[in-house]
């Protein structure tokens, strides 16, 4: 295949060592070249290319060679029947590298007679109304008092359209409900890493393929959301650049730094935002930087700042140790294989903050130096109706998967959770059950009267500080195991750790409401007894038993 300039360039630039690139662009270069560039069954078309790139320069600003480089996988087509080789787009890298001013000229361009394609809609999609218009602003303002646009775009505060192609751009906020069937070319997903599942990706996709070439472009800076569709769309992404799904139609341009260590050294900056590769833009030189730069130095006078700057500036979620349980990184590691249970000595726990709406129930197992954990939630029917968590359309999902329940009760029935631990005692060595005074009261007299022997933990914020230094060590040097259970991975997640002026910890919420910690409780209950009655590798025999 004949490759155009602006990509080879962009390619030299980096071989050469004059810009720097991160782990992922560095991937993306060995996939093109290894499987995309070698082709013969594939064509860039130049003069679209060269097309946008006028069109953009005279009405927009100038391009950078990133920029570019990116455009040009946006017009690479089959030569067999002139169709699109990428169907979607996945931008994201640091605040203020001109995700949405690129999108913005693309819109523009898409519904313009340059492009060419009749009734190639644009849809723009994002949480919130102000997100949404935020392009289609940039658009209708750029349109404003220009003669020669004005004459080739008809444009109201709710729709911009093309007149000779009769393309339509409009903006929706990230509502299913809200979709009125604009038959769409191209759907742009902005703010993606507020979405907590791919639904609303689902209902704009499904408007798709009536129009040529259709295409769908995912940008954001990474947030706060774990395990949703930014997470997901990430994981797709690594597939295709180590060369594992070579028939995904996705192109990931992903800029971020390595490592947190990086951020100071401010020429590692580039590696999060390629608006701060030499030689810088102005609009980079006079404003981007110094503003980046004003706000690294106040770090050291405000720290509590980090958080939000590493993730937003640096597209690198770094959580606060001082507040989190552990890093998201080592809450990931739990998604280990359970070793061989069967008869295992293991001790039980118990939390739930209401019977109204979410129980936690657990078996704590010591397999060498390693604690695993099995775990089961109840939750009730009627909470979800009443609170709208963020993560209610996964739960379903994760019912699927066997690791919740959820039940539609007045409250959560105690026989639930009594039957789950008679089912499990049956399977291993279950004889003792620790939650706290309060809560156990519930469930006490249905839980003797299986025969379990109960322990109570009288000042369950007291066990917190003497548990911290273990926990907080048994995540950093992954010692601790649930399987692939992304619930309990959401409820570690969800866990606020205040310092209280003596030293001391605590492990609430970072929500009271919406961000439910259960099966934390549950399992911080089984680990304050788990050392008494554990045993390294011990296994549980019925025959060792006298009856």
């Amino acid at each position: 295949m004949k490759s155009v300039h602006y990509v080879d360039e962009y390619i030299q630039l980096y071989k050469s060592k004059k810009i720097k690139f991160n782990k992922e662009r560095k991937l993306l270069i060995r996939y093109l070249e290894k499987h995309i560039l070698t082709r013969d069954d594939l064509y860039f078309d130049e003069e679209l290319i060269e097309n946008f790139i006028r069109f953009a320069e005279k009405w927009y600003f100038p391009l950078q060679p990133f920029q570019k480089f990116i455009i040009c996988f946006v017009f690479l087509f089959y030569k067999e029947d002139d169709s699109v080789f990428y169907e979607q787009f996945f931008f994201t890298m640091g605040r203020g590298a001109g995700k949405n001013g690129l999108i913005s000229a693309l819109a523009h361009f898409f519904i313009s007679p340059l492009h060419g394609i009749q009734r190639y809609n644009v849809s723009i999609v994002a949480n919130t109304e102000k997100q949404a218009k935020m392009s289609f602003t940039e658009i209708y303002d750029t349109i404003e008092g220009k003669e020669t646009l004005e004459d080739s775009f008809h444009k109201t505060k709710v729709e911009i359209q093309g007149i000779d192609t009769r393309s339509i751009i409009q903006y929706h906020t990230s509502n299913a409900d809200s979709k009125d069937g604009l038959r769409d070319g191209c759907v742009i997903y902005d703010e993606i890493h507020r979405y907590e599942t791919s639904n609303i990706v689902n209902v704009f996709s499904s408007g798709l393929g009536k129009v040529p070439n259709a295409r769908e472009f995912f940008i954001g800076t990474n947030g706060y959301v774990r395990e949703g569709f930014f997470d997901k769309l990430v994981e797709r992404s690594m597939n295709i650049l180590e060369g594992k799904d070579l028939n995904d139609p996705l192109f990931p341009f992903i800029c971020k730094l390595d490592d947190a260590k990086e951020v100071d050294d401010q020429s590692n900056w580039e590696k999060a935002n390629p608006m701060f590769s030499k030689p810088m833009s102005l609009y980079a030189k006079q404003s981007l930087y110094k503003k980046v730069l004003a706000q690294y130095r106040q770090l050291e006078n405000n720290p509590t700042n980090r958080e939000e700057f590493m993730t937003k500036r640096m597209n690198l979620p770094e959580v606060d140790l001082g507040k989190s349980v552990a890093s998201w990184k080592d809450i990931l590691a739990t998604n280990r294989p359970f070793p061989d249970l069967k008869h295992r000595v293991c001790v039980g726990g118990l939390d739930f903050a209401s019977i109204k709406d979410f129980a936690a129930v657990g078996l704590l197992f010591k397999v060498g130096d390693e604690y695993v954990w099995k775990t089961h939630s109840f939750v009730r029917q009627g909470f979800l109706d009443s609170v709208k968590l963020k993560i209610t359309p996964k739960l379903k999902e994760w019912e699927h998967q066997g690791l919740l329940t959820i039940v539609d009760e007045p409250v959560i029935d105690v026989k639930n959770i009594v039957n789950w631990f008679v089912e499990m005692r049956e399977q291993y060595g279950l004889t003792k059950i620790v939650a706290d005074t309060f809560r156990l009261d519930l469930v006490r007299t249905a839980l003797e009267a299986e025969g379990f022997e109960l322990e109570f933990v009288r000042n369950p914020r007291a066990i917190h500080s003497l548990l911290a230094p273990k926990v907080e060590t048994m995540f950093a040097k992954h010692k601790v195991i649930f399987d692939d259970n992304p619930l309990m991975r959401w409820y570690v997640n969800n866990v606020l750790v205040k310092t209280k002026k003596d030293g001391n910890k605590e492990y609430l919420k970072k929500d009271e409401f919406r961000r439910k910690t259960d099966g934390f409780q549950a399992f911080i209950h089984s680990l304050f007894k788990a050392d008494e009655i554990l045993v390294d590798d011990a296994d549980f025999f019925l025959d060792s038993i006298a009856f």
